[in-house]
Parts: C-alpha cells; structure tokens; sequence
C-alpha cells in the first residue's frame, strides 16, 4: 500500500473516511442527545488511546528514540488527541468552537494532502502507522462536525475569535511538551546552537523552515524576527511562539468565519440588517435635525 497523490490509495482512504462519517450520522442522527455525547466522546477516547497503542507497532515499536519523541504530544492534531476529549466534557463555548474550526481544518487538511504517510520512506513495513494516520485525523475531522450538525454544540460567527486564542494557547501546550522532551534527554530541543529549531517544529513554534513556514512569516512583524539585545542583537531569530501571533490571527480568523458562515448564516444575516436599520434610523435623524434647524 504505497499512497501518493491522486493514485488509487490516495482515494481509497478518503472514500473510506467519507463513509464512515456518512455511516455514523445516519447511525446516530436519531438517537437521544445523550447517546449522541456519549458515542462521540467514546471515539475521541479512543483515538486517544489509540495514540499510546501505536508504541506496539512499526516504526515506534521499531525505534525507541522516535517512540520517546512522538508520544508526546508535539504538533497541532497530536495536541488535539490529547486535548478534545477534555474540551468536549467542559460546557465551555468557546473550547467547542476550537475543536471545530481546528478539527476540521487540521484532520481535512491531513486527510486531503496526507504528507506524513506520503513522507515514509517504507510505507509498506508501516501500514499499521499509515492506518493509524487516518484514524486519527479522521476522528479530529468528523466529531467536532459531528458535534455541530447534531445541535449538540452551537456555532457564534461572534466567537470566530476562539480559533485564533485556543490555537495559541495550545502552541503553548505543545511548546511545553518540547522543553519537557529536552529536559528528560529525549530531543536535543536547542543544544549549543540558540539558532537551532530544534528536533520537532511541525507547528513552526521555533520559527518557519520550509515554505508553508516562510509564507506564514510575511505577516510577522519584522521585530519578531531578530535579537533585540546582548552580544547577538540584531542577528536573525523568530522568537519562539510570539513571532505566531500576528499570522495565527491574520490568517486563521478569517478562515473560520469562513467555516462558521454556513451554520451560522441566519443571525450574521439578522444582525447586518439590524445595523442596518440602525444606521439607517441615525441618517434619518440627522436629516430631521437639518430641516429643523432651516
């Protein structure tokens, strides 16, 4: 099983994937709120159980060094394994809006360009790992949209906000889980080079390093992007995290009012005709206040 872009295995697990989100809203859509909950909050458990069994299989059961450096949460959906069983527990709003816009973005993302399978150099000898990817990415995708379509949470186009935020405060998360690493030995997270990245950077927490990366950076302040002081001021380094908040918000905002549009149509719609009249009301006043005074 070799996946490429566009060739049969590319389509088989996306087809795969798109029944099994059909098969589960069909199986659910008609039963009780509460057996709705439960089944979904069954599959992010397992999904994060699932995270911890792949230490049995090919490569991590192969590779103890990348075992230790890949069971800890280090990118943005292995953060989200982690973290969306807690969110879909908590009567938070704003958490539950998170796992939409990044459970939709990140696991169809992941399931549309499959860089990590399509990066294995034996695929083959790591077709469990390669299942495994597919799962994972797609439970992030379909239980937060599971979520919403079954009125179990409510979209605010108002709190498009919440993507931007939550996703900076996971970075933080998954920046922890580096420095973590690098104390226990498990990933040389700087060493003696402070202009090294580091190990794992695929959330570009330490700074971009590779195209997706150097795009993001153009909407980076410039003075994120150097030492402000000491014997190396003004040589180039992105400082770590910080240099993401401009971007993060930039970018991601607008893509999830993008996303919530469709679901929250209706009151975006009430509220621009609400302005409008208000606005409309405030012309009208002003009129008045002309023709008075003539």
């Amino acid at each position: 099983m070799i996946i490429k872009m566009f060739n049969f295995w590319y389509f088989f697990w996306i087809i795969v994937c798109a029944g099994i989100f059909v098969g589960l809203y069909f199986l659910l859509r008609n039963k009780s709120d509460k057996t709705k909950k439960i089944t979904l909050f069954s599959i992010l458990l397992f999904a994060l159980a699932l995270h911890f069994l792949k230490c049995l299989f090919p490569p991590y059961s192969t590779d103890r060094d990348r075992l230790y450096r890949d069971i800890f949460f280090v990118n943005i959906c292995g953060a989200n394994i982690f973290l969306f069983p807690i969110f879909f527990l908590t009567k938070s709003k704003v958490l539950k809006d998170y796992m939409f816009y990044l459970g939709l973005l990140g696991g169809g993302i992941a399931l549309f360009y499959p860089a990590e399978p399509m990066l294995k150099a034996e695929q083959n000898a790591e077709v469990l790992d390669v299942i495994r990817f597919y799962i994972h990415h797609a439970i992030l995708c379909f239980v937060p949209l599971l979520m919403v379509l079954f009125k179990l949470h409510k979209l605010d186009y108002k709190r498009v906000w919440s993507a931007p935020v939550c996703l900076l405060g996971v970075m933080l998360f998954i920046m922890l889980n580096q420095v973590i690493q690098s104390e226990l030995g498990f990933v040389p997270l700087r060493g003696d080079n402070i202009f090294d990245i580091g190990y794992k950077n695929s959330s570009y927490i330490w700074g971009p390093d590779d195209a997706i990366g150097n795009f993001i950076a153009k909407f980076c302040p410039k003075w994120f992007t150097s030492i402000p002081a000491g014997a190396h001021a003004g040589e180039m380094k992105y400082w770590p995290w910080v240099w993401m908040i401009f971007p993060v918000f930039l970018l991601l905002t607008p893509v999830a009012f993008l996303i919530c549009l469709p679901f929250d149509f209706k009151n975006l719609k009430k509220d621009v005709l609400c302005v409008k009249e208000k606005c409309k009301t405030l012309f009208e006043k002003k009129n008045d206040t002309k023709e008075n005074k003539r």
